[in-house]
């Protein structure tokens, strides 16, 4: 039990500095519960929640001040619990966003302190000491990981048998609500990305999608293949026309090197 305390809290710790890798996007549920799956001999399990929770949180990213609930945390944690505790994809969505939403406050406590540290980087760049820079450009970043790994590691370790008395109390009948709204809260994780991405010249091919599954039953690896044939036609890669490219801005999540 101990060492898989340990290697979960380091999953969550690894994936916390994702920032420093470039933002690959390794803190995604689709992600990390996998990888929970396999730590607690349950790869199957967490392929399926990690699947559900990625829907759940497909909207959860950072654009401009907005600080997104913590799904590092949230997706590693109810992973963990669901599987230790055998349960399945809807225990993990009723676990998922409360942890998240906590962990989130956690992480707003750390973040108030750390921005005192940034006159010691600002010196450092003023006297152009690169190493003292470099430290201080991790040091930033690694307590917010290291928070992560700590709490989730701790929380994994204490909290199976306090989780399983509170599920044990739990009614049928809320689960079954779970399983209802695992069905749900996708079509709301989709809604909260159109409402950052829709605009009027998308629309025609959002509802060319739509036709595609509803009425000619179309997969949706094949409508996602057809989507991609579309957009490098439309963006003129294929030919380098650069002109015809679209400028995507990129939006992080929660970088935190």
């Amino acid at each position: 039990m101990l060492m898989q305390a340990f290697l979960v809290g380091l999953v969550s710790f690894v994936a916390a500095c994702d920032g420093g890798y470039g933002s690959l996007y390794v803190a995604r549920p689709i992600v990390l519960s996998p990888i929970i799956g396999l730590i607690l001999g349950d790869l199957q399990s967490g392929l399926a929640i990690g699947a559900t929770l990625e829907l759940l949180f497909m909207g959860s990213i950072s654009v401009g001040a907005y600080v997104p609930p913590d799904t590092n945390v949230g997706s590693v944690l109810a992973t963990a619990f669901a599987i230790s505790l055998g349960q399945g994809a809807d225990a993990a969505v009723a676990l998922a966003m409360p942890i998240a939403v906590l962990a989130l406050g956690l992480y707003n406590l750390l973040a108030a302190v750390m921005p005192f540290f940034l006159q010691f980087a600002d010196k450092a760049a003023e006297e152009g000491n690169d190493r003292m820079l470099l430290f201080w450009h991790w040091w930033m970043g690694f307590p917010k990981a290291a928070m992560r790994g700590l709490v989730v590691g701790i929380c994994f370790y204490l909290g199976a048998e306090q989780v399983q008395g509170l599920l044990n109390v739990i009614p049928q009948f809320v689960f079954d609500g779970m399983g209802v709204a695992a069905g749900i809260l996708p079509a709301m994780g989709f809604a909260m990305l159109m409402r950052m991405i829709v605009n009027k010249r998308l629309i025609p091919f959002f509802v060319l999608g739509f036709a595609l599954a509803a009425y000619l039953s179309l997969p949706v690896l094949g409508v996602a293949i057809i989507a991609v044939v579309i957009a490098v036609e439309k963006t003129g890669f294929v030919d380098g026309n650069e002109s015809a490219s679209v400028a995507v801005e990129g939006t992080g999540e929660d970088d935190d090197f």
